[in-house]
């Protein structure tokens, strides 16, 4: 049975146990025909799984609540890295004096910018000082940070991701300050999600199943055989061998989930984050219902 994968981004290491799966035909040994479907944008993936167009989406768990619709479903979580906000050693002094501070970013709109701000905010009262928003200002630009970062213009960069940024950061020696939940007081939200619909779950519920046991199968080979999932990386998206791309790999390696379960109370800090925010409201209902896959159980 085919099951149609859309990604969050274009494919990169946090999709290793899809791509395993797919290279060592495990999936196939399942009946299954898994196909990773890269995104124009970010958020294609809810449209279409809105639409009926894919079986499974993969994205962060805040989008899952963005994104709501009737009959989104939550599989659970395969992955989770720390994010934030990396500023540049340098410019730290000039967020402490509440200068003009401007930030990169791959995707520059209310909900992102205003989470981003939120966490220096929070970063800043922890610290002892305090953040005018008009002095923070997010410039749309590419996912190319430590690129960008570099530019004298740019003091810090939003929606980075410790296993890529803060890894290629100390791969070239670059000082920064990462600015992420351990810093400041908020829940972390930079994992990746599992999500379907109640009418994929009711049309494919044993693809469903066999997609999540030989999911966590590869999770686990890929943990014990780091070598090996490497090779099969490379041959898969076709990229030319690394030193920072090894360095980015073992790391992600670490971040993979044994289990993968829906888990309502896992994400209920992230959705009170976002509803203080004013950027989601969704009934205790709505919710829960995100969470209720008894016929997966």
């Amino acid at each position: 049975m085919k099951l149609s994968l859309a990604l969050e981004w274009f494919l990169n290491p946090d999709h290793l146990p899809f791509i395993a799966g797919i290279q060592m035909g495990k999936y196939k040994q399942e009946g299954l025909d898994v196909v990773l479907i890269e995104p124009k944008e970010h958020y294609d993936g809810f449209k279409d799984l809105h639409d009926g167009k894919i079986d499974i989406h993969i994205n962060e768990p805040l989008h899952l609540f963005e994104h709501h619709f009737e009959g989104i479903k939550s599989l659970g979580c395969f992955f989770e890295t720390n994010g934030g906000v990396m500023v540049k050693a340098s410019r730290l002094h000039n967020l402490k004096n509440n200068e003009d501070f401007v930030i990169t970013t791959p995707a520059s709109n209310e909900t992102t910018n205003t989470i981003g701000f939120e966490i220096l905010n929070r970063y800043a009262k922890k610290e002892g000082f305090t953040l005018n928003k008009k002095n923070i200002k997010f410039i749309q630009t590419d996912f190319y940070h430590l690129k960008n970062l570099k530019k004298i213009q740019f003091d810090a960069a939003w929606l980075c991701f410790y296993n890529f940024e803060a890894i290629e950061a100390q791969y070239e020696d670059f000082n920064h300050i990462f600015i992420d939940h351990t810093l400041s007081p908020y829940p972390n939200f930079s994992a990746l999600e599992l999500m379907t619909t109640q009418k994929i779950i009711s049309e494919k519920k044993e693809a469903l199943k066999s997609f999540i046991k030989v999911t966590e199968y590869m999770i686990e080979f890929c943990k014990a055989y780091p070598e090996k999932a490497r090779e099969l990386y490379y041959e898969y998206s076709n990229t030319s061998r690394s030193e920072l791309t090894n360095r980015i790999i073992e790391n992600t390696l670490t971040r993979f989930e044994e289990s993968i379960k829906s888990d309502a109370k896992r994400w209920k800090d992230v959705y009170n984050f976002l509803h203080e925010l004013n950027l989601v409201h969704l009934t205790n209902n709505e919710y829960d219902n995100i969470f209720d896959i008894k016929e997966l159980l």
